[in-house]
Formats: structure tokens, C-alpha cells, sequence
């Protein structure tokens, strides 16, 4: 679903790499864990997979399509949530979600069905009508988490999605990451919650100083030491990093 090629970003005219020569596949119906300190180049490479940027090397692939020179058809497939809230605060939230609707060409039915089941799913339906502008931290992740599954996206890419989540919202979520990726799709997530990292993804790949420090199941990861939690290998694999 995800296939990143020797994808650099560089900023200050080739002076800093914030991604360095990134290789990743991210199979369908997987969810992917993608952790790292701060700084480490997460939502560089995230924004680069969306094509908020571009990068300096390399190519990356979204469903077999080409990012670069198929981009809409790209963008249609993913269903983006950002780590921080950028949105119209002077809409409200079905003025917003409308919005959204529109820009994916979701039908009036679908639109109808999916509005009402993430807003009941996060009890937000009392709130709708509301400014967004009169929101809380949590209302509005829990918003744009609607507006980014309203078209019924294959891919989902959530960075820090359950910062501000009332904790059965966070519970509700992982439900349906789950669910998605069981239907034969996929999430590619970041947190820097290590333990719903641990018992919620399939695969995970860690960044360090933009480069990819280790990928694969925990299995994988603790290289037949059952014991080690994600935590330790994480510390392990990031010493010295401010976290």
C-alpha cells in the first residue's frame, strides 16, 4: 500500500537531512507503527507520504500509483489526520465535515451515514452545530478524525491520533484501525505512546536522526528475547536522543 524508495528530504539548501535515504514497504492490511524521538524525522516523512512535501530523493508510491505524477489520484486514496489542528474555526462541525465531503465527492447518503456514525462513535453529535472555533483540544481531533474518514479512505495516516482523546474515544479508535486493516486495508500511524504501540500494530518501524533504526513485528524486533518490551528496545535503539 506504502512503498517508499531511497526518499531523502534535505532543508537549508542540502545542509540538514531531515529524512536520509528511507527505504519502507507498508503491506495492505497491516497497521504500522511508525515511532521515533522528537526530531527523528516522523512527520517529515508522514507529510512526504501525504505530498504536503516533496522530496529532495527518491520516489514514493501510494497503491502501486506513483505520487509524483499521479497526486490526486494518490491523495483520494488517504484519509490524513495531522499532529496538529489546523482547520476553519469559524465553520461548524457539519459545516466543516460538509466541506470535506465535497472536496472527496462523497455522496449525500454516504456522507449522511458516516457523519452520523463517527460523531455517535465520538460523542460529538451534540456539538455539530457548534463553532469549531468553540471546541476543545480532544473535539477537534475527534473532528478531524471524522472529516478523515469520511470518504472511507484505504489508507489511513494518523499522526499522534490519540493525543486529546477521552480514553473510550482512544479505545473506539484503535476499534476501528483494527477493523479497517482486518477489511484488507491499511494504517500507518505515529505515537509516542509505546505501549498501544506494542499491543495494537502488526509491524513497526523506528526512526532515529532520519534514518530508519529497525522495522518489523515485535517478534521480529526482540530478536527471540521475549521479555524485552517495545519500550526497552525503543531506549535501546535511540540512546542518547532526546525523546
Amino acid at each position: 500500500m506504502i512503498s517508499l524508495n531511497n526518499v531523502t528530504k534535505t532543508y537549508a539548501h542540502g545542509g540538514t537531512k531531515a529524512v536520509d535515504n528511507i527505504s519502507l514497504n507498508v503491506k495492505r492490511g497491516e497497521i504500522f507503527g511508525f515511532l521515533g524521538p522528537n526530531g527523528a524525522g516522523k512527520s517529515t516523512t508522514i507529510k512526504m507520504i501525504t505530498g504536503i512535501l516533496q522530496p529532495t530523493e527518491g520516489t514514493i508510491f501510494i497503491d502501486g500509483v506513483n505520487l509524483a505524477e499521479s497526486p490526486e489520484e494518490c491523495k483520494a486514496k488517504i484519509g490524513y489526520v495531522p499532529d496538529r489542528h489546523e482547520v476553519f474555526e469559524r465553520l461548524s462541525g457539519v459545516e466543516y465535515l460538509n466541506f470535506i465531503g465535497d472536496v472527496y465527492g462523497v455522496s449525500a447518503s454516504d456522507r449522511k451515514a458516516r457523519m452520523e456514525k463517527y460523531l455517535d462513535m465520538f460523542e460529538l453529535s451534540n456539538a455539530a452545530g457548534d463553532l469549531i472555533r468553540s471546541y476543545s483540544h480532544g473535539m477537534k481531533q475527534k473532528l478531524l478524525l471524522t472529516g478523515a474518514l469520511l470518504h472511507n479512505p484505504p489508507l489511513w495516516i494518523l499522526d499522534e491520533p490519540m493525543v486529546g482523546l477521552d480514553p473510550k474515544s482512544a479505545l473506539r479508535l484503535k476499534e476501528q484501525m483494527r477493523e479497517h486493516c482486518d477489511s484488507g486495508n491499511t494504517v500507518f500511524f505515529s505515537t509516542h505512546v509505546l505501549e498501544v504501540a506494542e499491543r495494537l500494530c502488526d509491524r513497526i518501524g523506528i526512526i532515529k536522526g532520519g534514518r530508519l533504526a529497525a522495522v518489523g513485528t515485535m517478534d521480529e524486533l526482540r530478536s527471540g528475547n521475549r521479555d524485552e518490551t517495545l519500550e526497552k528496545l525503543f531506549f535501546e535503539l535511540t540512546e542518547g536522543v532526546e525523546i
